[in-house]
């Protein structure tokens, strides 16, 4: 009777929220978990878990007996990581879920840094700009940009996410500079699918009041580096995060207007379950993170006369 590994195949279980996906991961058979969860309910003589069709539920004995696993496997696992951390080593594998385009951008060179300065450290990352449920889908930590709601992650901000309206030289010259937020409503936007009403743009007047403009869009997409590229080509005003189009405005590609009105801001953040004990490895690349975006973002101070114009 392995009591240790009967804990790691119950917290795989609930994170996975199914056996089948349980079995994948310990790579075992369904029948091996279903077996020994049955085993190990019988042993505690309580209800772990409530099965249905669909998905697995924790009963309330179910819940603190997970709380305590997780707690425990990783004290375990931090105090065989202590002896390697005192000498500067870390080891074992990261498994991360970052948005697409600023982890490309931005995230790559510094994952690259840390590496070479961890080399014991695995990465498992998934670029993709879907909303994962980290829990479930057993990541260790996730990169966000968002205007974060209450939940039961624990949020590390990163990084001021700004946003700049912008067109091309060639776009601006056959349709005109706009001077006020109104005349958007006689231009071609350019609209990214994942907002919510993406030709409903949301801005700050000079006096801080909130308002919004109907702006027409010509061309969705869910890319933030396609829309980028439409724009360089005068297909239209984009109205996008800074981090994405500083470095066109650097070239002339882009041409910031409106620059008197302001655009609500997001932030970046480093996020992971609350219920999860932070290992020494999440919490020193969380660190170097923040670490490296402290102050002005960096993509930001090249075009800063031009946000604070």
């Amino acid at each position: 009777m392995d009591r240790f590994a009967d804990m790691q195949m119950f917290v795989k279980v609930v994170e996975a929220a199914s056996i089948s996906g349980a079995a994948d991961r310990l790579d075992i058979a369904k029948s091996a978990v279903s077996r020994r969860l049955a085993e190990l309910e019988s042993r505690l003589g309580v209800q772990l878990l409530q099965r249905t069709t669909r998905r697995l539920n924790l009963t309330e004995s179910g819940r603190t007996y997970y709380e305590r696993c997780v707690q425990i496997l990783a004290d375990v696992e931090e105090t065989e990581l202590s002896v390697s951390s005192a000498h500067g080593a870390l080891s074992g594998k990261l498994r991360i879920a970052l948005p697409l385009s600023f982890g490309l951008l931005h995230l790559a060179p510094l994952i690259h840094e840390f590496s070479t300065l961890h080399p014991g450290i695995d990465f498992d990352l998934d670029f993709n700009d879907r909303q994962i449920d980290l829990m479930q889908e057993g990541f260790d930590v996730a990169i966000r940009i968002a205007r974060l709601a209450d939940s039961s992650l624990i949020a590390r901000r990163l990084a001021v996410i700004r946003h700049i309206a912008c067109a091309s030289p060639e776009y601006l010259a056959q349709h005109g500079t706009p001077k006020t937020m109104a005349e958007l409503e006689k231009h071609i936007g350019l609209g990214y699918s994942n907002r919510t009403n993406p030709g409903l743009w949301t801005y700050l007047t000079p006096s801080k009041e909130t308002s919004n403009v109907k702006v027409p869009i010509k061309l969705l997409a869910n890319n933030g580096d396609f829309l980028c590229q439409m724009a360089i080509a005068g297909h239209g005003i984009l109205m996008h995060p800074t981090f994405y189009v500083a470095k066109a405005i650097e070239r002339g590609e882009l041409v910031p207007i409106l620059t008197q009105y302001r655009w609500p801001e997001l932030n970046a953040y480093a996020v992971y379950p609350a219920t999860r004990h932070l290992s020494t490895r999440v919490r020193a690349f969380v660190d170097f993170l923040a670490d490296k975006f402290a102050g002005e973002p960096q993509w930001d101070r090249s075009i800063k006369p031009m946000l604070d114009a």
